[in-house]
């Protein structure tokens, strides 16, 4: 009987310690299917497809972490790409802000209104115009995950106000929510300027940045790496356009 016994209690023990792994791995397939989809959704633009092969969204988004159900925000979504893809991968019970400075929206206005018709298609998304340090204004839920893709290097010289901009996502953020940033690698040394004539950024000085603002660097990703980049020409150079080495950083907010 004893030994019955002890039998039980050893098997009880096993499963209440399995039970947290299952449960984080069937999260964790729940949104590794979730992205899959979305990436093979057929309303997505031929073009937009097309540049998942220098883009890698799937790999990014799994990084990320995203699961169905989550509320993001896309900052300088730009035309939609990520935000089309977001939308369809957290599903009926998520939600996507999709962000455009008002910069961006006055001298850009095509991308930004080719955002706006399809944000007019889907429930759960939501066209912001608004100066990036103003993003979450209006914004009364807590965020799981906010992205800032190739666009953190305009900051460098748009006027931006770095610091306010990375405190708004912070505070826009669940405990334990991320912020994944992806931006073109510079030169070490290179300084701002770089922002403006070739666009691209020192991966250090992001870092310094957002971490300032009360963010643990939480992982990167070698996914968008290219070796082969010089890093000192212009991204928009034929010899190395999509092909840029990226960085791609999981920063994320401490639970409280």
């Amino acid at each position: 009987m004893e030994g019955k016994m002890k039998q039980f209690v050893a098997a009880m023990a096993a499963l209440v310690l399995a039970t947290p792994m299952a449960m984080a791995m069937t999260i964790q397939d729940d949104g590794a299917m979730a992205i899959e989809a979305a990436l093979a959704d057929a309303s997505r633009p031929e073009a937009e497809v097309q540049q998942d092969a220098g883009r890698h969204p799937g790999a990014v988004l799994e990084f990320a972490g995203l699961e169905p159900g989550w509320q993001v925000a896309d900052l300088t979504a730009g035309s939609g790409y990520y935000s089309r893809i977001l939308s369809t991968a957290v599903g009926a019970d998520g939600h996507v802000y999709a962000h455009n400075p008002s910069w961006v929206a006055e001298s850009y206005p095509e991308p930004n209104e080719a955002l706006a018709a399809l944000v007019a298609t889907r429930e759960n998304m939501t066209h912001v115009v608004a100066p990036t340090e103003g993003f979450s204004d209006g914004i009364d839920v807590p965020l799981d995950a906010v992205f800032m893709v190739l666009f953190y290097h305009d900051t460098l010289h748009d006027g931006t106000d770095r610091a306010a901009m990375n405190q708004a996502v912070y505070d826009a953020l669940r405990p334990g929510g991320v912020y994944i940033v992806i931006d073109h690698h510079a030169l070490d040394g290179a300084g701002e300027e770089v922002g403006n004539t070739l666009h691209r950024m020192e991966a250090s000085l992001a870092e310094r940045e957002v971490m300032a603002a009360g963010f643990v660097l939480d992982g990167q990703s070698d996914v968008l790496a290219n070796p082969d980049d010089p890093r000192d020409i212009s991204v928009f150079d034929p010899a190395i356009r999509r092909q840029t080495d990226r960085f791609v950083y999981r920063f994320r907010k401490p639970d409280m």
